[in-house]
């Protein structure tokens, strides 16, 4: 298995950040030895992001989504007879302008329903994740998205929106992924208004990984490539 504690590490200097990149993975089977159930409640998916940022290692089952049908709807966790109430939040959605309701067959979901959900920092993951979750500033950002082009595993997928949890899948099916975020997203994780998504998708993170110091390396020369050019060209009348 991948030193995912090195590759953390090499993540956490390019972003500049102490955020611990979030690993997500979708398990087919019972969880791994050792790592514990979710306890509690919270009202949404994504929240589970926020307390594994925070250090801890755990796995979900879909039971514990049910408090958030958009959440659940994108993890394949929510139940047929839990659909109306997906219907009720997105009429809501649509009545106050936030969506129109032929946006919704464009969201992406994950297309096979997990027995459970495997959420915790990147360095301590003890399975490949499916996805890794980044938060951080746009150029920091950027300089990771550039990595995952230069390895040959980026998706040709626009800037993604709301909701932020259809990255996950969209990273599944189709690799690396930028997101926007969402409101509730930004409420629920507490990531800052100056902040974007990059979505990873476990099995590519090595090779992303490998071209980490080239492109910082790469955008320190072109800093000061512009930064002279800027200086030497730039003439405003007065």
């Amino acid at each position: 298995m991948p030193d995912y504690r090195a590759l953390e590490e090499k993540i956490l200097r390019m972003l500049g950040s102490t955020r611990r990149p979030i690993a997500v993975t979708f398990l087919e089977d019972a969880p791994p030895d050792g790592v514990e159930k979710f306890d509690g409640t919270v009202p949404s998916s994504c929240s589970f992001w926020k307390i594994a940022a925070g250090g801890r290692t755990f796995y979900t089952v879909p039971a514990d989504h049910l408090n958030c049908p958009i959440g659940g709807y994108t993890t394949n966790t929510l139940p047929p007879e839990r659909m109306p109430e997906l219907q009720q939040v997105l009429g809501l959605m649509s009545d106050i302008g936030y969506i129109r309701m032929e946006e919704i067959p464009g969201v992406f979901h994950v297309s096979a329903a997990p027995q459970a959900i495997l959420y915790g920092p990147m360095g301590d993951t003890p399975v490949e994740p499916s996805v890794v979750l980044v938060s951080g500033k746009p150029a920091r950002v950027m300089m990771l998205s550039e990595a995952a082009t230069r390895a040959g595993v980026s998706s040709s997928l626009p800037l993604l929106g709301r909701p932020t949890c259809m990255a996950i899948p969209a990273s599944m099916a189709h690799g690396a992924v930028l997101s926007s975020g969402c409101i509730g997203n930004r409420v629920y994780t507490d990531i800052g208004d100056d902040e974007l998504y990059v979505v990873l998708r476990g099995a590519d993170l090595e090779r992303i990984g490998a071209e980490l110091d080239t492109i910082l390396s790469a955008n320190q020369t072109l800093t000061q490539y512009h930064q002279d050019r800027r200086e030497r060209l730039t003439v405003l009348s007065s």
